[in-house]
This record gives C-alpha cells, sequence and structure tokens, in this order.
C-alpha cells in the first residue's frame, strides 16, 4: 500500500469503511460525498475534529431514529452532517440545498443511463 498525505487525517475519521487499499464505496455517488467533504476539509470549512463531531451526532441522531446502523446509510449520513456544517458556517441555506437537491433529481431522472448529469446552469 503507498502511503498517502491524505492517510494520517483518515486515522481521525475511524469509521470510514475502508480495506487495504483505503477507503471504499458501494456507489459512486458515495465517493462523491467523501470527496466533497475531504474538499471542504482542504478549503478550511471545518477541522477533522470538527467533521467527527458532526458525522458522530448525525450517525446517534440517525440511530434514535430507528437507524439499524448496518452501514448502508453511513453515506448518506455523511451529506446531512456536510448540509449541518455548510448551514451552520454560512454557506449554504437550507433551502439552496433543497433547490440543489431538487434540481439534481430532475436533472438524474432526464439523464439516459450512462451519461453524465448535468445541472442547469452548468
Amino acid at each position: 500500500m503507498t502511503v498517502t498525505a491524505a492517510q494520517p487525517d483518515l486515522a481521525a475519521l475511524p469509521h470510514i469503511p475502508c480495506d487495504a487499499e483505503g477507503p471504499v464505496f458501494r456507489e459512486p455517488w458515495e465517493a462523491h460525498a467523501f470527496a466533497l467533504a475531504v474538499t471542504l476539509h482542504q478549503k478550511g470549512l471545518f477541522t477533522w475534529p470538527e467533521w467527527a463531531e458532526a458525522l458522530s451526532a448525525e450517525i446517534a441522531r440517525a440511530q434514535a431514529d430507528g437507524d439499524p446502523d448496518t452501514g448502508e446509510t453511513y453515506y448518506r449520513h455523511w451529506l446531512k452532517a456536510l448540509e449541518g456544517l455548510m448551514i451552520r458556517r454560512g454557506v449554504a441555506t437550507p433551502a439552496a440545498i433543497a433547490a440543489t437537491t431538487e434540481a439534481w433529481h430532475a436533472a438524474a431522472a432526464a439523464t439516459p443511463h450512462g451519461q453524465p448529469i448535468v445541472l442547469p446552469g452548468q
């Protein structure tokens, strides 16, 4: 295994599913969620301890609401934690997140399988 600069940061996030090569994902969108978290961290939106706290709180909320914590919803918790951090930091509003989510679903539904999804205005 090749050691990269990101690996020490991954040690601060012990619940990320990994194999011998690093993080693993069940779906492409999970990799995008992971990359978004890394990018927002690199841009200074949050520290890894802040991220771990936000993600842990989101997972705890989901478990309290009945999530069986089988790992299948893990990256959904990532998205909720990222949304919360962006809202608290003033980077996004709940309305903007909802509008972008709606636009994404509409674009995905209108995009033929195998083609890149493009949001209006991109």
